[in-house]
């Protein structure tokens, strides 16, 4: 009973939490329509049917001349305005709880009607109170034993069926609070959990491009120092051939277009990511000409790589040689991870113009094993970072039997 999850946690936290006097719903859901239809219908039926079987002269409830001809009236009044209170039940819960509550001091016909109060007081409000109203009620049942004894029951028998009705409504109405306290404590949960994988994704995002703003920071130090060096030299010998001052030239040339490519680089990502913290640099990071020694080292460790390089090594731009190095490295140890035992096939193509083109093939095993290695799981997310910050990409996925991982980076002639 009661107004829908998403519609309850929104309009109604309070009450979850178990605040009395928490708002009620401002507007029924349409399970809170049905529901409310329903306990309306059964306890105005029930009370039209229970009034006119004690007008009979006969009444099978009671006793016969138990109960006198105004109590009887006066019962069924009384209980067909709390029936007609129950379409209100959740906004006017307390007042109708006590309305009902005296009544059941002397009424036979509101008697499913408190029974639909009390499950809903369990709904909506702490034991504490729940507790305290069904003692009332308990003793409202020993007075009513004695005003109105039933027909086929002993007053024993009366008082411990109406206390057995109540325990059970109290009862149900704890279960379905409870249950909804669940189900919104899983909903945090898994609201929790999104935000932390969010967060991780990206503090992810900034330790990479942290990190290859470190790389960078090596790479314009090189560059510099040739420039440093040649320029040096036309300083010291103004009068050298004109040969020697053209080569000296173009190779001073060359390095500032290559540092000002690095240096673009390096602000792109700082603009992006977070300051760079107080470190030593990082000594010069592998290019592709390190890729045997990588292949090397995995089958060391057990992995059978098959190596395929198609352009020269050192034909290939040190910035995107370092990224391919990075996520091939990647590529390899998550074959160690998740694939143990299985063949891993790594080609490189690609030519200047067209880009690098980077394939990491392993097939997926039958059974699955778990990491022997630990991880953070979002080292995939971290080369897809550094590829786009490079200017390409990178995919991953299931082909047939086989994951495969492919990128492509930017190779200009």
């Amino acid at each position: 009973m009661g107004t829908s999850l998403p519609e309850y946690r929104r309009l109604w936290p309070s009450a979850l939490a178990g605040d009395p006097a928490g708002p009620m719903p401002a507007r029924r859901s349409t399970r809170d329509w049905g529901v409310d239809t329903l306990c309306f219908l059964l306890g105005l039926g029930l009370t039209v049917w229970v009034t006119l079987d004690l007008l009979n002269p006969e009444p099978t409830l009671v006793r016969p001349g138990a109960t006198p001809y105004w109590l009887v009236l006066t019962d069924g009044v009384a209980s067909v305005i709390a029936a007609v209170g129950l379409w209100w039940r959740r906004r006017f819960l307390a007042g109708l709880a006590a309305y009902v509550l005296l009544l059941s001091f002397f009424s036979v016909a509101a008697g499913l009607t408190l029974l639909i109060v009390i499950f809903t007081i369990g709904v909506h409000r702490r034991f504490a109170v729940l507790a305290g109203y069904v003692a009332l009620a308990v003793l409202a049942n020993g007075v009513f034993t004695m005003v109105r004894p039933e027909a086929d029951l002993s007053d024993g028998e009366t008082f411990w069926w109406g206390n057995v009705m109540m325990m059970s409504a109290a009862s149900w109405g704890m279960l379905v609070r409870a249950r909804r306290q669940l189900i919104v404590s899983w909903r945090d949960r898994a609201e929790r959990a999104e935000s932390e994988q969010r967060l991780r994704i990206a503090q992810a995002r900034v330790l990479e491009r942290t990190r290859i703003a470190r790389e960078m920071h090596d790479v314009l130090a090189h560059r510099i120092s040739l420039l440093s060096l040649h320029a040096g030299a036309l300083e010291f010998r103004p009068s050298a051939p004109p040969e020697e001052i053209a080569g000296a030239a173009a190779v001073i040339r060359s390095s500032a277009h290559q540092a000002l490519q690095d240096l673009r680089a390096v602000i792109g990502v700082l603009r992006t990511g977070q300051p760079e913290d107080e470190q030593t640099p990082e000594r010069p990071q592998p290019t592709l000409s390190a890729l045997p020694m990588l292949a090397d080292e995995s089958r060391a460790a057990g992995v059978n790589v098959r190596l395929e390089i198609g352009p020269a090594p050192d034909n290939v731009p040190a910035a995107t040689g370092r990224a391919a190095y990075r996520i091939i490295q990647e590529g390899l140890t998550n074959a160690r991870k998740h694939a143990p035992g299985t063949a891993v096939r790594v080609a490189v193509g690609g030519a200047a113009g067209d880009g690098l083109t980077i394939e990491i093939r392993n097939p997926i095993p039958v059974l699955v094993p778990a990491p022997a290695i630990p991880g953070t799981g979002v080292g995939l997310i971290g080369l897809a970072e550094r590829a786009l910050l490079a200017g390409g990409w990178l995919s991953h996925g299931r082909i047939d039997d086989e994951f495969v991982l492919t990128a492509w980076l930017p190779w200009q002639a």
